[in-house]
C-alpha cells in the first residue's frame, strides 16, 4: 500500500493538512478484526455504516436514508442512492448482504454487533431486510458499529473473510476501500497512517475542510505533548494526566474535556482449571468467589481516581456508567475497603499466605493504564497476593487477551457500549461465551445461567420498566458474584491548537468529518 500510495502524498500549497497523534496505533485496516474505540473511530472515516451518530450521539442516516419495522422481527433499510466506493464502483444492497456474511464469519471479532440478526435479504438494489431472532427495538443503534465493506473489492483481493491477526494475512489488513469522507493513501504500522479527502464522497457539502489527515503514533507522553506545544502536531487524542495543567496554560492551545461512557474494569479467569500465569498449580483460585471478593475489598479506587489519574476518573461499581441507558445510581455503590475481611476470605478459600499471579495491562490505551495496574498490584500486596504487572502496547495486549486466545489470568480492560445501552455490555462481556456473537469480550470466561437468560429477555423487552428491572438484576448478580471488578469511568481530555475546530463525542470517537482548520 505504501509504495502504490506515495505519489498521492503531494499536497497543494493551500491544502488544509491536519496532523494529530495518539500513544497507540490502529491495529489493522480491517474493521472486523477488533471492536476497540481507536480502531473503530479511525476506520469510520473510511468505512461508513447504515446508521451513524450525530454530534449528540443520536442516530441519523448514514448509508441508509431511512428504516422501518415491517414486522416485529423485520427491519427494512432504504439505501442511499448514488454512493460510490472509492474505486468508483457503485454501492448496492449486495455490499450490505456481503458485509453481514463477512462480519458473522468465525474469524470475525465483531459479530456481537449483529448477534440478534439471523438474516439479511436483498429486496432490490437499494433495499435490504434484516430479520432478527426476536423483536430488537434497538437494532438501528446496534448498526452504528457495523461498517459496510465492498463485496467486489474484498473478493477480488482475497479478503472475503476477515483473518485473526497473528494467525493469518490478507489484503484488507493493510488496505482499505470505503465510501466515507476520507481514503487511505499511506499505512506505516506503529508509525503513521495518512488519509486524503475523498473527492467522490456522496455528501457534497461536508462540514470538514481537510485535504489531508496524518495520524501519528507517538508512544512517549512527553514527546507527544512536546509535539503539540511546538506546533508539529495540531492535536493530541489523549493528554497525559500529569500534563493537563501544563497544556492548559500553554499559549495557542485549548483543552477539550468531557465525561466518557467507557467503564474500566478488571477481569479474572474463571473458566480454566489451572491459571495460565500463577504459582498455584492444579487449581484456579479465581474460580472461588471468596477470592474474587477479597480482591474487590483490597482495591481502593478512590486514590486511583484522585491521585494516579489526577482526578480524571469517576469511581464506579457498575459495568456501565452515567449516560448509558440502564445505569442505576442506587447500584453504583462500591464496597468499602476492608483488608482484614479480605485476608479472612483468602484464608477460608485455602490461601492464608496468598498466592502469585500476573496482571495483563495495556500501556498505551487508557488514562494511566500501566500506573493503575501498578497501584492495584501494591493494593493486593497488602493481602499477600503478589501481582506481576505485564504491561505492553495495546496491539500485543489485545492479541493475547482477546478473542479467540483469551490467554490471560487477570486483566484490565475498558468498554464503551456502542449502543449506549447496558444490553451491549451484557451481550459482549457478561454472558457465557461460545454462542455466535455473544460473550466475545468475556476474556475471563465468567458464566451465569440467569444472566444468559436475562440477556435474551432484555434484548426483546419493549416495556421500559420491566427492561430496567432485568438490567438491574444482571448488575446485582455480577456484583454479588464479583464476576468482574469495575473501577471507574474516565474523563476524556484532548488538546488542540487554537486554529482547530473539532467535536468531542462522549464515546471518545474522533470523526474527522467535523474537523476544520481555520
Amino acid at each position: 500500500m505504501a509504495a502504490s500510495a506515495l505519489p498521492a502524498l503531494s499536497t497543494p500549497a493551500q491544502a488544509a493538512v491536519f496532523k494529530w497523534a495518539n500513544d497507540g496505533d490502529v491495529r489493522a485496516m480491517d474493521p472486523y478484526t477488533l471492536d476497540e474505540t481507536v480502531q473503530n473511530s479511525f476506520l469510520n472515516n473510511i468505512y461508513e455504516r447504515l446508521v451513524q451518530r450525530d454530534k449528540q450521539l443520536n442516530t441519523e442516516p448514514g448509508l441508509a436514508v431511512s428504516w422501518e419495522q415491517t414486522s416485529p422481527t423485520v427491519w427494512r433499510f432504504k439505501l442511499r442512492p448514488d454512493v460510490k466506493w472509492q474505486d468508483g464502483s457503485k454501492f448496492t444492497a449486495d455490499d450490505v448482504v456481503f458485509s453481514y456474511q463477512r462480519i458473522t464469519a468465525k474469524t470475525s471479532s465483531t459479530s456481537s454487533n449483529v448477534a440478534s440478526v439471523k438474516a439479511v435479504t436483498k429486496i432490490d438494489e437499494l433495499t435490504v431486510d434484516m430479520t432478527t431472532d426476536g423483536p430488537d427495538p434497538i437494532l438501528p443503534a446496534e448498526l452504528t458499529n457495523v461498517p459496510i465493506m465492498p463485496k467486489a473489492w474484498s473478493e477480488k483481493n482475497n479478503s472475503a473473510e476477515p483473518v485473526i491477526i497473528g494467525q493469518g494475512e490478507n489484503y484488507a489488513l493493510r488496505n482499505a476501500m470505503g465510501t466515507g469522507p476520507f481514503r487511505l493513501v499511506l499505512r506505516e504500522p506503529d508509525r503513521r497512517s495518512v488519509l486524503e479527502r475523498n473527492p467522490d464522497w456522496w455528501n457534497k457539502k461536508p462540514e470538514h475542510n481537510l485535504d489531508r489527515v496524518e495520524f501519528n503514533v507517538i508512544g512517549s507522553a512527553a514527546t507527544r505533548v512536546a509535539a503539540l506545544l511546538s506546533g508539529e502536531m495540531d492535536m493530541i487524542y489523549s493528554v497525559p494526566a500529569q500534563d493537563i495543567d501544563k497544556v492548559a496554560k500553554a499559549p495557542g492551545i485549548h483543552l477539550i474535556q468531557g465525561p466518557e461512557l467507557r467503564t474500566i474494569y478488571l477481569g479474572m479467569d474463571q473458566t480454566r482449571d489451572e491459571l495460565l500465569f500463577s504459582n498455584v498449580k492444579g487449581k484456579n483460585p479465581l474460580k472461588d468467589v471468596r477470592v474474587r471478593k477479597a480482591f474487590a475489598l483490597a482495591i481502593d479506587e478512590k486514590p486511583i481516581a484522585e491521585r494516579v489519574m489526577r482526578g480524571q476518573g469517576r469511581p464506579t461499581w457498575e459495568m456501565w456508567g452515567p449516560g448509558v441507558n440502564g445505569f442505576n445510581p442506587a447500584l453504583d455503590q462500591r464496597p468499602a475497603v476492608d483488608l482484614n475481611k479480605a485476608k479472612a476470605l483468602l484464608a477460608e478459600a485455602g490461601y492464608p499466605n496468598g498466592f502469585e499471579l500476573t496482571l495483563d495491562c495495556p500501556n498505551d490505551r487508557y488514562i494511566a493504564d500501566e500506573a493503575i495496574c501498578t497501584s492495584i498490584a501494591s493494593m493486593l500486596a497488602r493481602i499477600n497476593v503478589k501481582v506481576n504487572v505485564f504491561a505492553r502496547t495495546k496491539v500485543k495486549f489485545f492479541a493475547d487477551t482477546g478473542y479467540p486466545r483469551y490467554n490471560t489470568s487477570f486483566y484490565l480492560l475498558g468498554w464503551t457500549p456502542s449502543t449506549y445501552d447496558a444490553h451491549n455490555v451484557i451481550r459482549a462481556i457478561l454472558v457465557t461465551r461460545g454462542r455466535p456473537g455473544k460473550g466475545m469480550t468475556n476474556s475471563g470466561g465468567y458464566s451465569n445461567k440467569r444472566v444468559d437468560q436475562l440477556e435474551e429477555l432484555i434484548g426483546v423487552e419493549l416495556d421500559k420498566t420491566k427492561r430496567q428491572a432485568m438490567i438491574d438484576e444482571v448488575a446485582k448478580i455480577v456484583q454479588d458474584e464479583v464476576g468482574f471488578i469495575p473501577l471507574h469511568q474516565q474523563r476524556i481530555t484532548w488538546a488542540a491548537r487554537d486554529n482547530i475546530e473539532l467535536t468531542q463525542p462522549a464515546d471518545n470517537t474522533f470523526p474527522m468529518r467535523w474537523v476544520r482548520v481555520k
